[in-house]
């Protein structure tokens, strides 16, 4: 069995959902050397999150982001933590709603994903800085 575990600080993204499979594959070349295994990814923020959705069309994420300030709207009057900022109790429930990691198989050195499947970003802060992503892969 081999274990690998890296972190990495992802750099600045706008509020909304985003692709970013690819900069785990990039980061995380060891990938290719497990031939049955599980890639898990961890995000160590408690106002963004992770999630796995379709990767084709971007209306996707836009409706995401859409839904998402419906259901957890800014400037609820019974917010008590406010003192961040409008987005950032909305930031933390959505957090909580979404989940912190994924977990995705690998087969064959590569991510066992859904052909119209990537690993989302979720960025619920209007001015949030680079996020900290641990990604542990292990396998034979």
């Amino acid at each position: 069995m081999h274990w690998f575990q890296k972190e990495f600080t992802l750099p600045t993204f706008s509020r909304g959902f985003h692709l970013i499979t690819n900069r785990i594959l990039e980061r995380c070349p060891e990938i290719k050397d497990i031939d049955t295994g599980i890639c898990h990814v961890f995000i160590k923020h408690t106002s963004a999150s992770l999630t796995i959705n379709e990767n084709a069309d971007p209306t996707v994420r836009s409706d995401f982001e859409s839904h998402m300030n419906i259901m957890v709207p800014e400037n609820a009057p019974y917010y008590v933590h406010t003192n961040e900022g409008t987005d950032d109790m909305p930031a933390h429930i959505k957090s909580s709603l979404m989940g912190a990691s994924v977990q995705i198989p690998i087969s064959q050195g590569k991510l066992n994903l859904g052909i119209w499947q990537g690993i989302y970003l979720c960025e619920h802060r209007n001015h949030a800085s680079g996020r900290t992503l641990v990604v542990t892969i292990f396998g034979n």
